[in-house]
Parts: structure tokens; sequence; C-alpha cells
């Protein structure tokens, strides 16, 4: 027994012997670290990739409708308004359009609009044309209180935003409207800041404290001219002379000039459409009327005004809602393109209409869809700044924006107050 055990361990040692003596293997190749498909149980958990999201198909385009006085009595200020619309959409859509979140892309802007030839029933008609043809999904007003008091009517039938300037009626704003906002100074605004501008930039003893209101018969001029006359006494002020005439119809203001002459006024105010104020300052150089501080809110929007009145139509002084020499972002590049398309900085009412244009890209975009109801709401929410200043909006629609005053000055228009934003001293009295 102990013989066959000691033959099994000598077996086993040679075994062992051999084997320590065989050549090594070769090693297997290296093989590449395996990345684990699933973190450890103790690891934060790793979010796994998804499918792209699915959007719905995009329209073309964002589509918006205007109807614009490009002729008739107000087309002088349609034409700007016009061009303001256009500059804005090209520029918008030269960085590929608005993004909108429902469809995850940008949407260029398309603007479908008509001339209505300064005749409201024929304006009412366009828009509802647009609405229905181009399904529009906002409307950009055209110009003149009494065109924007009809137009402002189909945005709240058929419950489309509108945004409009050009227009100064603030009881448009009275009357409910959900879906008005307009980014333009309005009659408060005015009858309140021209006397606050003449007592900033004149001393007490010099100001033309005795005022003649010259006031149309339409909606705005009622409301206008009556607030010059509440608001000027509680300023130092005091009507002498308030005068109504027809507007279109009335040619000859020899009666208001020479009554407001013979009441001894120095100052004249008022709101007249371009070819009524043209006839009237060119009656008052006629008839040796020489206030000393002219200011007409509406006819000086005109850029032939200068070149129409020659010397009668220096120095009046009108609130222009707006004026090229303001120093906010992208005024420069509307005033270089202008300069190029017009040989001139660009008109007034140019820079409000731009506005209009960047508050609606805007509230598109951060309503994220091209529900009407949501761009409205986007709309009431803007607070952001524009071409014209910082714009925010009232509970009614108007905006919260910088009132200047102009004055011609030699064929120019100058901006003259607020101060910080001046282009041109004041010049009073009028020589």
């Amino acid at each position: 027994m102990k013989s066959r055990l000691s033959i099994v361990v000598v077996m086993l040692m040679i075994g062992a012997m051999l084997a320590s003596c065989a050549p090594a293997p070769t090693p297997a190749p290296t093989q590449p670290p395996v990345v684990a498909t699933q973190p450890p149980a103790t690891s934060a958990p790793v979010v796994q990739p998804t499918a792209t999201t699915a959007y719905p198909p995009a329209p073309e385009f964002i589509e918006i409708g205007a109807s614009i006085p490009l002729t008739g009595k107000f087309g002088s200020l349609g034409s700007q308004v016009k061009v303001g619309y256009d500059y804005a959409i090209a520029d918008i859509n030269a960085a590929g359009g608005v993004m909108v979140a429902e469809y995850g892309k940008k949407i260029p802007l398309r603007l479908t609009s008509y001339d209505d030839e300064s005749d409201p029933t024929k304006a009412v008609n366009n828009l509802e044309k647009v609405f229905s043809e181009q399904e529009a999904v906002a409307y950009l007003g055209g110009a003149a209180s009494g065109m924007h008091a009809a137009t402002a009517a189909i945005a709240e039938k058929n419950k489309v935003p509108y945004l409009g300037v050009s227009f100064a009626l603030w009881s448009i704003h009275q009357r409910g409207n959900k879906y008005l906002f307009s980014p333009f100074p309005k009659s408060p605004n005015q009858a309140k800041d021209v006397y606050l501008a003449l007592n900033e930039m004149i001393p007490a003893d010099q100001r033309p404290t005795n005022i003649a209101i010259f006031a149309e018969k339409t909606d705005w001029g009622y409301e206008l001219g009556g607030l010059f006359r509440a608001d000027a006494s509680a300023n130092g002020y005091k009507v002498v002379y308030y005068g109504e005439y027809a507007s279109p119809g009335t040619t000859d203001f020899t009666t208001l000039i020479q009554d407001a002459q013979a009441a001894g006024a120095q100052a004249l105010l008022g709101m007249p459409s371009t070819p009524d104020g043209m006839a009237i300052v060119k009656q008052m150089g006629e008839l040796g009327w020489k206030p000393k501080f002219i200011m007409l809110v509406r006819a000086p929007d005109a850029a032939t005004w200068g070149e129409n009145t020659g010397a009668a139509g220096d120095y009046v002084t009108m609130f222009a809602g707006w004026h090229s020499g303001e120093n906010f972002p992208g005024v420069a590049e509307i005033n270089a393109k202008h300069q190029t398309d017009f040989g001139r900085p660009a008109d007034i009412l140019v820079g409000p209409a731009y506005s209009c244009v960047q508050i609606l890209a805007d509230a598109i975009e951060r309503a994220g869809t091209l529900e009407r109801d949501a761009i409205r709401d986007a709309i009431a929410a803007t607070d952001m700044g524009t071409v014209i200043g910082p714009v925010t909006f009232n509970a009614d629609g108007t905006g919260n924006v910088l009132n200047p005053l102009v004055q011609w000055q030699a064929g120019k228009m100058q901006l003259v107050w607020p101060l910080d934003q001046k282009t041109a001293d004041f010049i009073y009295p009028a020589p």
C-alpha cells in the first residue's frame, strides 16, 4: 500500500517538472474595454435619447392683413405707414422670420394690404377680404383716427389682434375693444404735454398764455379740442377763442383766423388734416396773423409740408409720435435705408409703423403659436424696446410711449422736446 502511494507521488512530481519546462503560451490580444450599457445601481440614472419631436406641417407664411390709405386725403400718412411695415417685415424675414414653437421653426411674415383711398367703408371691406382669403392671424392698421375707428370694429368682430399707429383718438380705446393695441400717443397725452412742453421750454413771463383752438367737426376734433380747453387753466393758460369747422369741406378759414386774432390769441392749437393745415397756415400768412406758437397735431406729418407751405409752414409744431433723430437701437439703420430709397431720413410715421411689426413678431414668438387669442394675450403683455423706445400697453390697449414734439425749421422737421432727445433748440417766439 505504501509502495503504491509513493509511485503516485513520484508521477505527480515528474508532471509538475515537465509543465514548468514547457514554453509559455502566446498571450491573447488585449481587448478594448467593454462600455456598460446600464449604469451601476449606485450611479445617477442616464437619460436615454428620444426620437425627434414630430411637429405639424408649418404654413409657408405668417399671414398679416392691412388696409392703408395710400391715396385720398390721408394718403401722405398711409404712405409713410406702409414703408414702416415693409421695412420691418423685410428685416425680420432676412433673419429667417419669426420662431413659432408650435411648428419648431422660423416662419416668414407676409403682409397683404390694399389701398382704401381714405374711405372707411373700403377699409372695412379690405379687412374682411384679407380675413377670409388670407386667413390673417393679425391686422396692421392704416392711418388717421376716423379710419381706425372703422377698422378696429372689424378686428373685434373677427377676433383678430390689431396694431395701429397714426391715430390719436382716445375714445376708440374706451369702447371695450379687446383686440386693439396702439403704440402711439393719444389725445390726453397731446393735450397735457403741449402745456408741459411749453412750461418747460419757455420762462413763465414769456409764455403764450392766450390760446386759440381750431377744432374740426369730427370725433377726434371734439375730443382733442375739448381736452385742449379743459387742460389749459390748470397749466396757466386761457382759451380766448374756440372755433369749429367742417372737414372735409372747408377751404376758407378767414373767419376763424380773424376772430382768433381779434381775441388776442398768442398761440394756435389744432388738429387739421394735411390739406386743411396747409390752407390754414397759408391764409394766416396772407392775413398777417403771426402767433408766437402754432401746434397742429396732424397736418405737418407730410414730408412735403415744408415744400408746399414755404415760409408759412416754418416754426409750426406737432406731436409726431416719433422722429428720425431719436437715439434708440435700429433707428440709424432705418434712416440709412430710407435715405437710399427716398433721399431723406425716415419720415415720422415710419418708426411707429416699424414698431408695430416688432411688437407683433415678439408676441408671436412668446405665444409660440399662430392662434389669434394667444397672440392677442402676448401683445397685451408686451414689455420691450423698439425703434420708438420702450413700449408697454395699458388695459385699454393704449401704449405707454414717448410723445415727441417736433418743429419745422428752415424746411426741415426738428425734434425739440423732450430735451434729452432734441436734435435742435426750440425756436420761440416764431419770427
